[in-house]
């Protein structure tokens, strides 16, 4: 009885392709492959589960693109299942030695991994993960309040900069609410990135406004939660 050790996992648009690398057979070294291809709704990816355990797969290896790897990632990873599972970044797929495209990528991963040539990322279990979605969607709570808050005063920081609260915005954010008075010059000041050099002008623009200490107070206990 033949026992393919390993699985490549790549996506292709809305489907899904497939590759596993056998190990002994016949009491010879020899490399079979086998390929597949599955659409990505929950039957086709309860298909997916039953063909592998019909090869006798032990390890799945798949790229961490976007958001489309954990619905099948939660599939494999449920009792009764005993897959080793493995999730790749994809940058050090691409850095590695040979040829990728799109309809080769499920085999060179299972190449990779029946040679033991990638390197998982730490994927932490289910309880930590559920948590890590409700505090992202708290964080993006008291962002979209912030970002509604900024524009009662009519700043418009978003127009300029594309995340409000990353470094240079959290430090224009921490002067608006600190600073009694600031002027829109020395909030521009604070943008020292090479990329905004060239929004000077536009940052001034965005951050001339009246503040009121109330909106200081908001601010102040927004920025708080974020932390």
């Amino acid at each position: 009885m033949k026992t393919l050790t390993a699985v490549g996992r790549d996506w292709m648009c809305t489907r899904s392709r497939f590759q596993c690398a056998s190990g002994w057979v016949r009491g010879h070294r020899k490399i079979e492959t086998h390929t597949a291809t599955f659409a990505t709704f929950t039957e086709d990816l309860e298909r997916l589960r039953d063909w592998l355990r019909q090869h006798r797969v032990k390890q799945v290896a798949m790229e961490s693109t976007g958001v489309y790897w954990i619905p099948v990632w939660n599939l494999l990873e449920r009792k009764p299942t005993c897959f080793e599972l493995l999730l790749l970044n994809p940058q050090h797929v691409r850095a590695l030695p040979g040829r990728k495209t799109d309809a080769q990528g499920c085999e060179r991963i299972a190449q990779l991994l029946q040679y033991g040539l990638v390197r998982a990322i730490f994927v932490p279990p289910v309880p930590i993960r559920e948590l890590r979605v409700h505090v992202q969607q708290d964080r993006n709570r008291v962002i979209n309040r912030i970002h509604r808050l900024l524009e009662s005063a009519n700043i418009k920081l978003a127009s300029v900069l594309s995340n409000i609260v990353g470094k240079t915005g959290r430090s224009i954010l921490d002067a608006l609410a600190t600073a009694t008075l600031v002027k829109p010059e020395s909030l521009a000041a604070l943008a020292t990135h090479k990329r905004l050099k060239n929004k000077q002008e536009d940052l001034r623009t965005a951050l001339r406004c009246e503040r009121s200490d109330h909106f200081r107070f908001l601010l102040s206990e927004l920025l708080g939660e974020l932390d």
